[in-house]
């Protein structure tokens, strides 16, 4: 088994890159789906988070309201690792269940926004970063995604800058330019991927 750390800044394109490897046969582990799960109603990763939080982060259904709980650890750095403290080892035991879910000689593609910020590097074979400039970014958090300039700037801000993901990939896929000029690096990517897979 091969296991490939994927991250990237929010509005990269880093979702279109896992799309693209899943079609050419990776297993996906997205952490960001598993974050959601873990913290489902009836899960003891969502009580963790109101007795942190408060029952106020719950919509009236009692699911977790994620802007409203956004709105507060975005804003504060101490709140934001206090949710991650629950979060993250949760996400983590999932994690392993589905990379041993997925067999000898399979590209387990992780999936993981908090990469670099996280120190995770280590835990992966290879780690890709889809890079995108921030003008980029914001941009398409913008104009694709709704969000205010605001908004867009303060969950940018909230990750890692560039430099420092840059400094932990060992590929980089620039996604700085239309969606065509994706693929053919993807799947270049790939290529390499796979035969590193049937290598180890």
């Amino acid at each position: 088994m091969l296991k490939v750390g994927l991250t990237g800044g929010i509005g990269a394109g880093k979702s279109e890159v896992s799309r693209l490897l899943v079609s050419y046969g990776a297993v996906l582990v997205d952490a960001d789906l598993i974050a959601r799960e873990v913290v489902q109603p009836g899960t003891p990763g969502l009580a963790a988070v109101v007795a942190e939080f408060g029952p106020g982060v719950l919509t009236e259904e009692g699911a977790l309201d994620r802007p409203r709980l956004g709105a507060i650890v975005f804003a504060d750095a101490d709140r934001l690792a206090a949710l991650n403290a629950i979060v993250h080892p949760l996400v983590r035991d999932r994690t392993a269940e589905l990379e041993a879910a997925a067999g000898p000689g399979a590209v387990v593609v992780n999936d993981v926004p908090l990469l670099a910020e996280n120190g995770l590097v280590p835990l992966y074979d290879l780690v890709i970063v889809v890079d995108a400039r921030p003008e980029t970014q914001l941009d398409r958090l913008v104009r694709l995604r709704g969000m205010t300039e605001e908004d867009a700037r303060a969950r940018m801000a909230a990750q890692a800058d560039r430099e420092q993901r840059l400094a932990v990939a060992d590929i980089v896929i620039d996604n700085d330019g239309p969606r065509e000029a994706l693929e053919p690096q993807v799947r270049t990517v790939w290529t390499e991927l796979t035969e590193r897979a049937a290598a180890s």
